[in-house]
């Protein structure tokens, strides 16, 4: 009956938060790396405070981020594949973040004893899942500049109450680039029009503005013309496009 109890009581959160037998907590620097690609998949990490990217860098040494990870994130969950590998990517801090270091064998421990937890864990790989493929879908269908508005939005976090406008953690135009697939100065460009638009603002961090989301949800750029503006490539092509821009937001 006590180890039913106990079970019934099991705290997620509270074993999540502390050190103890195959965990500890660990700090790291902006900058600072969790794991590197290639490296033994052997533990899983759980963002206890702070940003981390993830990142791939291929044969030619070309790097590329997948995404950014907030507070409430794992990381490495490759590690409970049924046959350890290596580290598909890199993960590495953003800024200053803590996390909860868990061996692989602990983590297996703790689902197999704790319906509870294995609970969370898996509605967390399905949100993770669910995510992976809306980037795809993004990547796929959507303009470089609304994949951009999409990006800026999931790192604001939008969904706190009483928060008009959120400023997301220093991140450079190169990532931004990398993580959307585009080059750097087409992100300043439509960093530029987000903020003549008045979707962001600059001060010292990037703000996002609630009405980013209709961009994202709604698709509604005024006249609709980004994706005019990033194939038109000479001074002749983008005139017809200018006016009408001009003349949608008149209206």
């Amino acid at each position: 009956m006590t180890n039913e109890n106990e079970k019934d009581t099991f705290d997620a959160a509270d074993f999540l938060s502390k050190a103890g037998i195959g965990r500890t907590i660990v700090e790291f620097e902006a900058k600072q790396t969790f794991f590197s690609q290639g490296d033994s998949a052997d533990t899983i990490f759980y963002l206890q405070r702070g940003r981390a990217k993830l990142t791939v860098v291929s044969k030619a040494g070309k790097e590329a981020t997948i995404t950014l990870l907030s507070q409430g994130d794992f990381v490495g969950e490759e590690s409970l594949a049924s046959i350890p590998g290596l580290r598909l990517y890199t993960a590495s801090a953003v800024n200053s973040c803590a996390a909860l270091k868990i061996t692989r064998e602990e983590m297996a421990h703790v689902m197999n004893e704790e319906p509870l937890f294995a609970d969370l864990f898996l509605k967390f790989m399905l949100a993770r899942s669910m995510r992976t493929q809306a980037d795809l879908v993004d990547q796929l269908f959507n303009s470089s500049e609304k994949r951009l508005a999409r990006v800026l939005v999931l790192m604001a976090e939008f969904g706190k109450e009483g928060e008009r406008d959120i400023s997301i953690p220093p991140i450079s135009q190169e990532t931004l680039a990398e993580m959307i697939g585009t080059t750097r100065s087409r992100v300043s460009f439509f960093m530029n029009r987000f903020r003549k638009l008045g979707f962001i603002n600059y001060n010292g961090r990037i703000q996002v503005h609630r009405s980013l989301l209709n961009v994202v949800l709604l698709d509604q750029f005024p006249g609709h013309n980004s994706e005019k503006l990033e194939v038109a490539s000479s001074r002749k092509q983008l005139k017809p496009v200018l006016k009408e821009m001009r003349s949608s937001s008149s209206d």
